[in-house]
């Protein structure tokens, strides 16, 4: 996940759903921002979210 941005954002794009998930990984996506598949939200590149992505990553893609 190289973040290619100058500005120092992501944009990560929910492409799952969640049923079916631990309730810890809806709790990740909601932290995200994320609502609803193919939801996209450009968020600050930080750690904290970064881990949130590491943790759900089989639910969501991060777009250039």
């Amino acid at each position: 996940m190289a973040n290619s941005n100058a500005g120092g954002t992501v944009k990560v794009r929910l492409v799952k759903g969640l049923r079916g998930t631990q309730s810890r990984h809806r709790l990740s996506v909601k932290a995200l921002g994320l609502r609803k598949i193919n939801d996209v939200r450009e968020l600050k590149d930080s750690p904290s979210v970064r881990g949130l992505i590491n943790q759900v990553s089989y639910l969501v893609r991060v777009e250039n």
